[in-house]
């Protein structure tokens, strides 16, 4: 009866440590995923952030304005994959 029992049991934990094996596999494709398209932000914030550093280039308020937005999501992307990968 207790060997029933444990085994019972076993199964269980085998079953829930699967799921939870796929979620962790899923949670961190899904983080690469969003990594990958921040990081093409990224890039695009750095060339920005050049062009803006520039003082031979002028800059509109315009594009100064559009970097910022970019970055602010950027931010949002890395907060989002932080979380992620902490749960």
């Amino acid at each position: 009866m207790l060997k029933q029992e444990f085994e019972k049991l076993l199964n269980q934990l085998d079953a829930v440590r699967t799921e939870v094996q796929l979620k962790l596999h899923l949670a961190s494709m899904e983080a690469k995923d969003e990594f990958d398209e921040a990081e093409k932000q990224w890039q695009q914030i750095k060339a920005k952030a050049s062009a803006i550093a520039d003082e031979s280039i002028e800059t509109s308020e315009e594009y100064i304005d559009k970097a910022k937005m970019i970055g602010e999501e950027l931010k949002e992307a890395y907060q989002r994959i932080a979380t992620r990968l902490s749960e």
